[in-house]
């Protein structure tokens, strides 16, 4: 991953994707989208069910938790909302997943500002607020938690 600019350290940043894993994905013979390989900011791991979906913005546009889809544990890609009931399934902290996001035609060939933010539900305990991010669960980017920020990297395809 490139650099990205630092406002304040967190341990696992510099880990959030691995490099070289950025790239067009094809579905039926064209290209659909973008994909890369993502690492939990969780020391632990967590429960599939508490990965809401990413805050995820390239060069500026933002993609939607609608153009996203998950795949881990060898299992086809997901979207979160079939995420949100793996609530037995587990993401190692050891292992990447793959985040696709669509994007009819892809992105052009090379250097790319990624800009992520995982969404992850607490997993310390009830919080005052866990009722109500169940029942009306915020977007990736007001779920502030491990990941205070949204990251940026430098990337290529």
């Amino acid at each position: 991953a490139g650099k990205k600019k630092r406002r304040g350290i967190q341990m696992f940043d510099a880990y959030l994707i691995k490099d070289g894993s950025f790239q067009n994905y094809e579905e039926n013979g064209e290209v659909a989208g973008f994909k890369v390989d993502v690492h939990i900011g969780e020391y632990r791991g967590c429960f599939l069910s508490l990965v809401r979906g990413y805050y995820v913005e390239v060069d500026g546009v933002e993609y939607p938790l609608e153009a996203q889809k998950f795949e881990i544990n060898n299992k086809a890609p997901r979207t979160f909302d079939e995420i949100a009931k793996a609530a037995w399934e587990h993401w190692d902290y050891d292992d990447y997943a793959t985040l696709y996001v669509a994007c009819p035609g892809g992105l052009a060939k090379g250097k790319h500002r990624l800009g992520l933010m995982q969404g992850l539900m607490t997993q310390y305990g009830w919080q005052a607020h866990d009722q109500e991010w169940i029942d009306n669960t915020p977007l990736p980017r007001e779920m502030a938690g491990k990941q205070q920020e949204v990251y940026y990297f430098d990337v290529e395809i």
